[in-house]
């Protein structure tokens, strides 16, 4: 796992020099939905970098840690992907993050599988973006697809580079 950790932050950081864009950083608090239901409460932070892939469309990595809190063991993945945000509007966007979530529960027991995150959101300042978003991580263990997911809000800081 740690060599999968090692690529992907090489990836992120290659394509940081490879393009002119825009480094966002942030994080979201949530509420456990799903097969979650034994979480408390959720919580990820996240960087991506996006850059200008067309009009009002922008693409590029993305890598974050999304932590469910529950009574006794907790749930924590690092979900590497692709994130598009689409502006339809002069404040307004939407977009999804689509990868890997990978396992990383203190207790050894992990589980990777298919991330998936779509999310709306509002541009506040020039730097400063509020969003909704829908966050999950779909298992496939022996017992079945288990899907532990999220309905968080949040905000990215954005950084031009």
């Amino acid at each position: 796992m740690k060599k999968i950790l090692v690529v992907a932050m090489m990836a992120f950081g290659l394509a940081v020099n490879a393009q002119d864009g825009q480094l966002n950083v942030g994080g979201t608090i949530g509420l456990p939905v799903g097969d979650a239901d034994e979480a408390n409460v959720t919580g990820a932070i996240e960087a991506n970098y996006l850059f200008n892939a067309g009009e009002n469309f922008k693409v590029g990595p993305s890598v974050s840690y999304l932590h469910f809190q529950q009574d006794g063991a907790d749930a924590a993945f690092i979900p590497v992907s692709v994130a598009g945000r689409y502006s339809f509007a002069d404040k307004f966007s939407v977009g999804a993050d689509l990868g890997y979530g990978i396992g990383v529960r203190p207790s050894g027991n992990t589980e990777s599988g298919f991330y998936f995150r779509p999310i709306v959101g509002y541009q506040v300042t020039e730097k400063i973006n509020l969003h909704v978003d829908y966050t999950s991580v779909v298992l496939d263990t022996d017992y079945g697809n288990f899907t532990p997911a999220t309905i968080g809000i949040g905000g990215t800081y954005s950084f031009s580079l």
